[in-house]
């Protein structure tokens, strides 16, 4: 039985450190590469409505709603959805900050699993579940978004 206080916080510190390594396995950081093929497969994916006052915009044809929690969580300031549709830079940059969150999210749930981890990231960027989107509209923009994404990721790296 360990008495001292300073054998019990060496204990402590031992075990910490023999825990570290599968600790970071399980928080892998997701690429930039991985990040840029998922915005360019939502992108592509996203549902053409052929009507300009449909209250969606910029390419990725996101809600005004949404968009402000996302500026304001990627940029710590609202856009208004003109602004979002005016800069595709700025567009870009505020998906690219809310897909590598839903994606470093899929890959701990999903054990690293990259299809998987795009899957359930498609489905949650149409509806706001992870789960859910296997047959309909849903299942059909999901395999979309998988397809391009594979697409993407099997160009070779701009050097």
């Amino acid at each position: 039985m360990i008495e001292n206080p300073i054998q019990l916080l060496l204990s402590a510190v031992i075990v910490s450190l023999g825990l570290l390594p599968s600790l970071a396995q399980a928080q892998q950081r997701v690429s930039d590469a991985q990040v840029a093929a998922m915005v360019e497969a939502l992108r592509q994916a996203a549902p053409q409505t052929k009507n300009p006052n449909d209250g969606l915009y910029s390419e990725w044809q996101v809600k005004p709603e949404t968009l402000k929690g996302w500026s304001k969580t990627c940029l710590k300031r609202e856009l208004t959805p003109t602004q979002f549709e005016n800069s595709p830079a700025i567009a870009r940059s505020v998906v690219s900050c809310i897909t590598r969150r839903e994606l470093t999210n899929q890959f701990a749930a999903t054990n690293n699993n990259e299809i998987a981890s795009v899957r359930g990231a498609a489905c949650w960027w149409m509806t706001g579940n992870y789960t859910g989107c296997n047959k309909g509209f849903t299942g059909d923009y999901v395999q979309k978004v998988v397809r391009f994404y594979q697409q993407q990721r099997s160009k070779p790296a701009a050097r």
